[in-house]
């Protein structure tokens, strides 16, 4: 992707799991990036260990603070904007739901206000869930049109940001208008993203490497759960992809978009561990019962044919080779150079 060298790209939340792989993927591709989040959540995490953050602009804070994120936008004035960062956990969400809120929503709209404000931004992405849907547990997939809601406190926060995003796209950026502001915004929502270097609490990829690593059972929790699984390189491919079409067409796609799996790359839970030790070479499950009773949805699966017919986008990683993708990241970053490793990862998705 030619088109993102040398241009000034803004990513919230690279600290994290998806931040962290955008990032070193725009590195590559000669993008001068800016970071703007918060530290990372353990010394283990794929940021740290790649490095990334020596070879971008890394900058700290919270986007709670609209004062700071507006200067760093006034500073460095990004032509294109990720908007990753969140409270991204659902079990998370029940304890701390305020913040929750504060983050997913109002960080959304400060991020908005300081992109419609800044002359040089030209692009958003706003990066919200699968979760934003209001799921009533159907077989049929849910399509970009189909209503916001959420049963959780995550999932609806991330329901509520997609209402902001739609609200401020109408109102401050709306294409019919596009001459007088020249903005073009876009929410995108994937699906249950894996990959090598999240050591989140309560995340089945994490929970089972760090059993593995010790030597445990692996204890699952929820296991008939059913998710549209895909390597973490799947949906950021997307959202490369969608940057691109906006800044050639900003009329055209500022819009909401799911990047999903296909259809034979939908799992439960179960299913997925299994494939893990299976890939891993060793390990075994153990079913527990939850020790509360947090709400957590049995059955959410998206509808891609959107992004297929109109950006041409389509997954390129089957299960097994999404679930080998994954586990090869954490058989090797202790003994192999990190970012090597992630960028090798990226070249060998792109041959695909």
């Amino acid at each position: 992707m030619e088109f993102y060298k040398n241009r000034s790209v803004l990513v919230t939340g690279h600290t994290g799991f998806k931040g962290s792989w955008l990032s070193i993927w725009l590195n590559l591709l000669g993008a001068q990036v800016i970071g703007f989040a918060q530290n990372p959540y353990s010394e283990k995490d794929n940021f740290v260990l790649s490095g990334i953050g020596k070879k971008i602009i890394d900058l700290r804070g919270d986007i709670c603070d609209i004062n700071k994120i507006k200067k760093v936008f006034k500073i460095h004035q990004p032509e294109i904007v990720f908007h990753l960062a969140a409270q991204s956990l659902v079990r998370q969400s029940y304890k701390y739901a305020i913040k929750t809120y504060e983050t997913n929503v109002m960080g959304s709209i400060n991020l908005m206000e300081a992109f419609r404000t800044c002359p040089s931004s030209k692009i958003a992405i706003m990066v919200t869930s699968d979760k934003c849907y209001e799921n009533r547990e159907r077989q049929i997939p849910y399509t970009e049109e189909d209503a916001m809601g959420g049963y959780d406190p995550y999932s609806s926060s991330k329901g509520a940001a997609e209402i902001a995003i739609s609200s401020w796209r109408r109102s401050f950026m709306n294409p019919q208008n596009y001459l007088n502001h020249r903005k073009s915004i876009a929410s995108v929502r994937a699906g249950n993203v894996i990959g090598g270097g999240d050591w989140t609490k309560d995340r089945i990829i994490p929970d089972c490497i760090r059993a593995l690593e010790a030597d445990a059972a692996i204890e699952i929790r929820n296991p008939k759960a059913i998710r549209p699984w895909q390597h973490v390189l799947e949906p950021l491919s997307g959202y490369l992809l969608l940057a691109q079409k906006m800044w050639e067409n900003p009329k055209g796609f500022c819009e909401g978009w799911n990047f999903g799996p296909l259809p034979n790359a939908i799992a439960n839970v179960w299913e997925i561990a299994t494939m893990i030790v299976d890939s891993y070479g060793k390990g075994k499950l153990n079913q527990i019962k939850p020790n509360d009773n947090l709400h957590e949805a049995q059955l959410l699966t998206l509808d891609i044919k959107k992004a297929q017919s109109r950006l041409g986008w389509n997954p390129r990683l089957t299960l097994k080779e999404t679930v080998g993708f994954t586990v090869e990241w954490y058989k090797k970053y202790a003994t192999l150079d990190v970012h090597d490793l992630c960028v090798n990862q990226i070249l060998k998705y792109i041959e695909k």
